[in-house]
């Protein structure tokens, strides 16, 4: 039988490879390092929102609405650095010419986006272990480590569906148009998937259509993740893997078609 190599592959031994993927991702790690100004407000804007609704306004709501806004504000912390992370920088790089030098140098072509998705779902971790502290420290919520590591865990893994919706909206719109049209996804989104406030307050046809939304089902999973609410969650890790899978093959397809 036989079997397809890659260009790379066949040219490069596995050990340089390998190499390439390590280089790609200690390079996007430190370039997001070095730029505070993306990397403090994606950290930084929900842990504000949680210290404002989830430490102070929940103390005079029921007990476990500071566990419930954990969640919540978890999912929304999580999706911003999938989707401008790879969105802005994705489209910016297009445009200034980087994504064509980077498609000659003798690499794989993953590893630019195995390298951005890694370095999203570091700065998804960091959001929620900045979460983690001020709802254990200073909102009281009763924890245990099991629970704890599931959602850092949910975390993690849930901000790739948004890198590959932010991936396919960085094939579609120019890097100076980036941000703004990622906040008319990023924000509507977090609405009406209940992230700000719980979907039984919204209209009924914004209740059934919320299932449409990726952060629908990441937060439910958040819930589960903390004990809030107890359903299969089979189902919506299915569907995440859907919107990954799907969002990811169109943005394949979009920068093999136009770059």
């Amino acid at each position: 039988m036989t079997s397809v190599i890659s260009p790379i592959n066949a040219v490069m031994p596995r050990a340089l490879v390998f190499n390439a993927y390590v280089q790609e991702a200690r390079s996007e790690i430190l370039r997001y390092l070095r730029n505070p100004g993306f990397l403090l407000p994606v950290i930084l804007f929900p842990t504000a929102f949680y210290l404002m609704f989830g430490v102070v306004l929940a103390r005079s709501e029921s007990p476990g609405m500071a566990t419930y806004l954990l969640a919540s504000y978890g999912t929304f912390g999580v999706m911003s650095p999938g989707l401008f992370g790879f969105g802005v920088s994705l489209a910016l790089e297009r445009d200034n010419g980087l994504l064509t030098l980077k498609r000659a140098l003798p690499m794989p072509p993953s590893a630019y986006l195995l390298g951005k998705m890694l370095m999203a779902m570091i700065s998804a971790a960091m959001v929620i272990v900045l979460l983690l502290g001020l709802a254990v420290g200073m909102a009281h919520v009763s924890l245990n480590v099991g629970q704890a590591a599931a959602l850092l865990l949910t975390g993690t893994l849930g901000v790739l569906p948004f890198c590959a919706l932010g991936m396919l909206v960085g094939t579609l719109i120019r890097g100076q148009g980036a941000p703004g049209m990622l906040n008319l996804v990023y924000l509507p989104m977090s609405f009406l998937s209940g992230l700000w406030m719980p979907l039984q307050i919204l209209p009924d046809t914004l209740q059934r259509i919320a299932p449409v939304w990726p952060s629908y089902h990441l937060h439910r999973i958040a819930l589960n993740a903390l004990g809030v609410i107890q359903e299969p969650m089979l189902q919506h890790v299915l569907v995440l893997c859907g919107f990954t899978a799907g969002f990811l093959w169109l943005a394949a397809r979009r920068l093999r078609r136009n770059g």
